[in-house]
């Protein structure tokens, strides 16, 4: 997963900070994709610039921000707070500002009014294919076991297979 986050740099206790995006995996201040933004928290005020055209661009590529970039982003105006947050749900923050956020324009962003709307919509899709969701999910050792018990089917006995090779 791509995430957009802070990388730190500077010296000890002079922190400044690259906005760039990297894969979720890279340690926070290794390896990344772009550098799309600067903050420097020392000044009063603290000094952010933030190329806005990039952010859309990783937003729309499924780039997800990390909380204290979203927090910069909303500061900057760049994305909303969500409606979770506006609402005061558990995901916001406990001073009342929420940190959790959305970028209007995201494809594929469903709103919480739909899903509140229609939940059973969801349990269907959900439920349509339970029986090869169930499958997928198991290991080949659990596959083969559940072979091997339907195959005993009834004596309930499960000897591990010794009758497969005679």
């Amino acid at each position: 997963m791509v995430k957009i986050r802070l990388k730190r740099m500077g010296t000890t206790k002079r922190p400044v900070y690259r906005l760039v995006v990297a894969d979720s995996r890279s340690p926070r201040d290794g390896r990344f994709i772009e550098a799309i933004g600067f903050y420097d928290p020392l000044p009063d005020p603290a000094v952010v610039r933030v190329d806005e055209e990039k952010v859309r661009v990783w937003m729309r590529r499924g780039a997800r921000p990390s909380d204290s970039a979203r927090q910069l982003l909303v500061r900057q105006g760049i994305l909303e707070p969500s409606a979770r947050a506006r609402q005061g749900s558990p995901v916001a923050s406990g001073n009342g500002q929420g940190d959790a956020t959305q970028l209007p324009d995201t494809p594929g962003s469903v709103p919480e009014e739909a899903v509140e709307a229609n939940p059973a919509t969801l349990i269907d899709e959900a439920s349509a294919d339970e029986g090869e969701a169930r499958g997928a999910e198991k290991t080949p050792a659990e596959r083969a076991a559940d072979e091997r018990s339907a195959g005993d089917a009834g004596d309930g006995e499960a000897d591990g297979g010794g009758e497969e090779g005679a």
